[in-house]
């Protein structure tokens, strides 16, 4: 899948096509000079309109970095959940979830960086919602280790710990991620649901 296509995909809950324009173009605007840097002129240039076109689908600036976070932080949710409700052993679980998080984080690093790194912008009230999304990410993690605690397949002794270092884990990879780099998402994702395993005294999952 091509870079244009994954920017379809990825907001294509988003409509109409303007509002779409305008949550890709600020983005890339947050992701390049940061939430405060940004004016709503730079978004609506970068989307080929007018500043008061903007207005029209989104109130202020704000509200387009919690359409962004929100839609992000629920397409990260939708992979773990998965991963919760799949069948297998939960040292399998916690790979295929591990994976598929990295990737994501990996393929959409521009995005991922702004729902994690630009959190501190949000309104109190969004915020607040956007804090509960995490607390379901962190849950949905979480379930998993105890599944493979009380399997006696993992050794975690310190369950809320293991899990946010598992999650900063897999979220850093979109500080760093290139797409000139020398691995590529579905690499770095094999790697770290390995280096996972071995944190948790599970046996590494063959690759493949």
């Amino acid at each position: 899948m091509d870079a244009e296509a994954k920017r379809t995909e990825e907001w294509a809950e988003v409509t109409p096509d303007a509002a779409r324009r305008l949550v890709t173009a600020a983005v890339h605007a947050f992701a390049e000079r940061g939430y405060h840097a940004t004016t709503t002129r730079d978004i609506a240039g970068r989307a080929g309109m007018s500043p008061a076109a903007l207005y029209i689908h989104y109130k202020t600036k704000e509200e387009l970095l919690f359409q962004i976070s929100s839609v992000g932080h629920r397409l990260a949710l939708g992979i773990l959940e998965d991963a919760v409700d799949a069948d297998g052993t939960p040292a399998e679980r916690l790979a295929n979830a591990v994976r598929s998080f990295v990737r994501w984080h990996a393929e959409h690093h521009t995005t991922a960086r702004v729902v994690q790194y630009e959190l501190g912008a949000l309104s109190e009230e969004h915020y607040a919602e956007i804090v509960g999304l995490r607390r379901d990410v962190d849950g949905a993690v979480r379930s998993i280790l105890q599944d493979g605690v009380d399997a006696a397949d993992f050794d975690v002794p310190d369950l809320p710990g293991t899990t946010l270092a598992v999650l900063s884990l897999c979220i850093d990879v979109a500080r760093w991620f290139s797409a000139d780099g020398r691995r590529s998402p579905d690499e770095v994702g094999l790697l770290y649901a390995d280096l996972v395993l071995r944190m948790v005294g599970a046996a590494p999952r063959p690759a493949g």
